[in-house]
């Protein structure tokens, strides 16, 4: 009996930021677009339904650049959860350097992402993120960066301050 109470103890001390997985990886529909982009670099959603030209992406909204294979990605994962939960600021994701699609899918249904994910097949955005990952980008209404988060995001404060400060969104 003590021993159960003292688990019990123990497990309502520790934050639960788990997510259900949906066994399903989201559609891209709901990223913010303009039109007004001539040219730029598409992606394929991860559901492999649709194609975004990242540069017509418009806010607010975090883009995490990220690869399944990255450690430091998988450490910030729960801190994008929590932020997602609060639904007040879009998150879309950029796989990148991934062996093939259906291996982003598996991690993003393991992981239980339910933001939309672009994939980059062919590292094409290494030309505007850089070569190494993790990297949120905080993009505001206009389409304009207003901070470059180079590494991984430590918490969920962290991550939410950024918004705040970046974004101008109170969480």
């Amino acid at each position: 009996m003590k021993r159960i109470l003292l688990l019990a103890l123990i497990l309502s001390s520790v934050p639960f930021t788990a997510q259900a997985s949906t066994g399903v990886v989201a559609g891209c529909q709901t990223i913010a677009v303009a039109k007004s982009a001539t040219k730029g670099i598409s992606l394929p959603c991860l559901d492999n339904k649709s194609h975004i030209t990242y540069q017509e992406i418009r806010g607010p909204v975090v883009v995490n650049v990220f690869g399944s294979w990255c450690e430091p990605c998988n450490q910030e994962i729960p801190h994008f959860l929590q932020l997602q939960a609060l639904h007040k600021v879009a998150i879309v994701g950029i796989d990148v350097e991934e062996t093939n699609m259906q291996a982003g899918r598996n991690f993003v249904i393991k992981k239980g992402i339910t933001w939309p994910i672009l994939y980059d097949t062919t590292s094409v955005t290494r030309g505007i993120f850089g070569l190494g990952v993790p990297v949120t980008w905080f993009i505001d209404a206009k389409g304009k960066v207003t901070y470059k988060q180079i590494g991984v995001i430590t918490s969920t404060a962290e991550l939410k301050s950024e918004v705040t400060k970046y974004l101008k969104i109170k969480l």
